[in-house]
């Protein structure tokens, strides 16, 4: 609305609303009912009836039989509702007052219009001149508040032109997708704030994608976003259908699997053999991949076997029977960037999952190594325990911050910190003994084995501990079988997942202390557990690997392979599982044979599931369906074929 149109709109209004206050007044005069009925017509006889009423004689005020009584005046109240406004005033007044339907409003007042007509016709309507001036002043605040607000619609608010654009930057900040999406449609600058390149580089990072990415990697980080959750839901379907691709890793050297570890799209396998293979599921033809033992192991007939390995996204260890420890770079692979040697076998072996810095136990001995910010190794702890280490772990999310280890020997934890000259106790119960062990950021959770009269208070228990205070947090379980497994770095924030001699996988809320899922899993105990926000993956000593539904606690497929599953590990779109043997000396396939070159049946298996894949390209068909029957693996097909309407493929082309 232009400025002069605004000008001539509030005169026109003044000037009908002085005229208004210069029109005649009717003379008060006695009427009857014929009179009203003559000149209000037919059409309002039936509202004169029900108004037609006696009213009360009010003070220095008239009745319909009395007339009018000199100097009688009617209060101001009642001159004020006597008073008939205009349709526009009153339309004004209900926009004002902040009613959603004036007009309806409208049609009421017209009601009862007829009705303070009829009460004009028969009172004294004797009122001082003020009062009409007060209304009519009145009036016109009202038309000039209306026109203030109208202008105000046609103005650009507040936010748009006097907001610097950065601190409005900050405010849409704190939106979600759904609301940026809203306030897209409200104008153009609002447009041009809710699809601002940083507010959704920070939502995707928000949600969990492309966590290393910056700001200047894609030009348009909404649609980015968007096929971002179009994947995630596609690998979801994927998961829960039991839909892609399978590679069985194996490293055909005729010996069998010893231990397995993965992190990320790294696979890290040791072997009898003494030889150990590191698989990058990223980059099949990797050069990385082919690990050199060192010199002395090398040299040795016959060579140790390999007892632990452990990998993250640096560097690869691995513990050999003989008491060395050798450390690769994944980046480079070939030598050792690090190697020492130790008086006995190594007991446990654990490398931190976000830093270089690695823990290994002889006996009750103890020793802590990590690199230096230019890259050589060093020992930075060593210390012994009272009794022979079990397991040990490392606490992620210390990159900045001194390295601690969490260590069980006995009934007894300890945390290992350099900074101390002796390890901490945390727990010690005696003849409770620890049963298994593991830690997050923030917590230490641990299984313990209750005997004799103590198990009637209600059986074994897990204990979690705060890094923190160093002091209790909860105590859940009652279980009467023994916890085989814990996986509390990999759960979602404030869950623990756990495996049990008792054939049952159970998840528990660290904030109520009470179970959320259990679910009876293998028969043979539960020997590797994992889980996320929607879904538990759990390995059992029969080989069988189970995929659940967490919240409707259903079973959505299973895989099963020879031997126990020792090594459940996925992330969003893939999983590896690992079946190693107990018996690491198998004989031949014949019993007459001198050969001591393992059996495939006795080898053991890994297994890499891929959910982002086609399973219907011709790559990913089974294959004993593509096999032409020259290759070594042709006798094989009763195993590839356990499913046979599995859609998941077999070996990846690679191997």
């Amino acid at each position: 609305m232009a400025e002069n149109e605004l000008v001539a709109f509030r005169e026109r209004w003044k000037q009908e609303l002085s005229s208004k206050k210069r029109e005649p007044r009717l003379p008060c005069v006695p009427s009857s009912s014929r009179d009203v009925r003559d000149q209000l017509g037919r059409r309002d006889l039936i509202n004169l009836k029900k108004a037609d009423s006696p009213s009360k004689p009010a003070e220095g005020g008239c009745t319909e039989e009395e007339g009018c009584v000199d100097g009688g005046e009617k209060p101001a109240a009642a001159a004020a509702e006597t008073e008939v406004q205009p349709q526009y005033v009153s339309i004004a007044s209900s926009l004002l007052d902040g009613r959603t339907s004036p007009l309806l409003d409208r049609i009421q007042e017209e009601r009862t219009r007829r009705k303070r007509l009829y009460d004009n016709m028969t009172n004294i309507c004797s009122a001082s001149f003020q009062q009409p001036q007060r209304k009519v002043k009145k009036e016109e605040e009202l038309v000039d508040q209306l026109i203030q607000d109208l202008n105000e619609v046609n103005d650009i608010p507040f936010f748009d032109i006097e907001l610097p654009y950065e601190i409005a930057l900050k405010i849409f900040q704190y939106l979600n997708c759904a609301e940026l999406g809203r306030c897209a449609q409200v104008s153009r600058a609002w447009r041009v704030l809710a699809e601002d390149g940083a507010l959704w580089f920070k939502l995707c990072v928000r949600e969990g994608y492309h966590q290393d990415a910056s700001m200047s990697d894609s030009p348009c980080w909404k649609s980015m976003l968007r096929d971002c959750r179009n994947s995630a839901k596609t690998v979801r379907f994927n998961w829960k259908n039991r839909v892609g691709s399978i590679s069985q890793l194996q490293f055909e050297l005729g010996k069998v699997l010893c231990d397995v570890s993965s992190c990320e799209n790294f696979v890290f396998a040791g072997y009898t053999s003494g030889d150990v293979r590191l698989w990058d599921t990223l980059h099949w033809d990797s050069t990385a991949s082919y690990l050199k033992a060192n010199s002395l192991s090398a040299n040795t007939e016959p060579r140790p076997h390999v007892s632990h390995v452990q990998v993250n996204s640096t560097v690869a260890a691995a513990a050999y029977e003989d008491g060395c420890v050798d450390l690769w770079s994944t980046e480079t692979g070939g030598e050792p960037i690090h190697h020492y040697q130790t008086p006995g076998r190594i007991q446990a072996l654990a490398l931190s999952s976000d830093s270089p810095v690695l823990v290994s136990a002889t006996g009750s001995d103890v020793r802590l190594d990590c690199a230096k910010d230019c890259g050589y190794w060093r020992t930075v702890c060593q210390t012994q325990l009272p009794k022979t280490v079990e397991s040990a772990t490392l606490v992620s999310g210390r990159a900045q911050q001194s390295p601690l280890a969490a260590l069980a020997a006995g009934e007894a934890v300890y945390l290992l910190d350099p900074r101390g000259e002796e390890p901490e106790l945390l727990h010690s119960v005696y003849g409770h003994p620890v049963t298994c062990l593991d830690a997050s950021d923030s917590h230490v959770a641990f299984g313990v084995k209750r005997t004799g009269w103590s198990m009637h208070d209600g059986g074994n228990k897990i204990h979690v501990y705060s890094l923190e205070t160093l002091k209790p947090a909860v105590c859940v379980g009652s279980s009467p079988g023994d916890f085989t497994c814990i996986n509390l770095r990999d759960s979602p924030p404030h869950l623990l997942v756990c495996g049990n001699k008792d054939r049952r996988v159970r998840v528990f809320d660290l904030r109520a202390g009470s179970s959320v899922a259990s679910l009876y899993a293998h028969h043979l105990g539960v020997t590797s557990v994992q889980a996320d926000d929607w879904k538990i993956v759990s390995g059992g000593g029969e080989g069988l690997v189970c995929v659940w539904e967490m919240r409707m606690a259903a079973k959505l497929w299973e895989m099963h392979n020879r031997h126990p599953v020792r090594h459940v590990r996925f992330n969003t779109s893939t999983l590896v599982t690992a079946n190693i043997p107990d018996d690491k000396l198998p004989r031949g396939a014949c019993i007459t044979d001198d050969d001591l070159t393992a059996h495939r049946r006795h080898r053991g298996v890994i297994c890499h599931y891929d959910f982002s894949e086609d399973a219907l390209s011709q790559d990913h068909v089974l294959p004993i369906c593509r096999s032409d029957y020259t290759g070594s693996y042709g006798y094989n097909y009763n195993i590839n074929l356990t499913v046979p309407y599995d859609r998941l493929s077999g070996s990846h082309p690679s191997q």
